[in-house]
């Protein structure tokens, strides 16, 4: 398993991962990169991951196409997948999320599992809130998750006239 440490908006971004996919992309609460891999000798899914995340935090990328290979139940799995499907700049609450799942009555399951969700902004849990439309549960802190959303819908300029 090799790791790669990117800078971000929100703060330094690790990448884990090896030939078979992206496994873990977490940010970090300080400035400490937890052991950069040398730049020789990362395989191209880490590349590939860390020039599609700039490209989102530029504006550039709106969907990801990345190889991801994420140690979960097949549950956590399924959620997971789900998540993908949210669109870019879109938003659906627990109580939907469950209900494309199947089982309204797992809510709390799926909250969970995406909680536990190993992959940030490419897999986007940030983009699951309250049926009341609040900022709920977040593991990156509800700032990173109010950052990500007004990043995907920012503002529209009012005419001044």
């Amino acid at each position: 398993m090799k790791k790669i440490c990117i800078k971000t908006p929100l703060g330094n971004t690790i990448i884990e991962g090896d030939e078979a996919g992206i496994s873990t992309i977490r940010v970090l609460d300080d400035d400490v990169s937890n052991g950069n891999t040398n730049t020789h000798d990362i395989p191209a899914t880490l590349m590939d991951c860390s020039i599609q995340l700039q490209e989102y935090f530029k504006g550039e990328r709106t969907e990801f196409n990345l190889k991801l290979n994420p140690s979960g139940t097949s549950f956590q799995k399924k959620v997971w997948q789900s998540l993908q499907e949210i669109p870019y700049g879109n938003t659906i609450s627990y109580l939907d999320l469950s209900k494309r799942l199947g089982d309204v009555k797992a809510i709390r399951a799926v909250a969970s599992a995406n909680g536990k969700n190993p992959l940030w902004i490419v897999v986007p849990c940030h983009r699951v809130i309250g049926t009341d439309g609040s900022l709920t549960g977040y593991a990156g802190g509800l700032w990173r998750k109010k950052w990500l959303l007004d990043h995907e819908n920012p503002p529209s300029q009012q005419s001044l006239f």
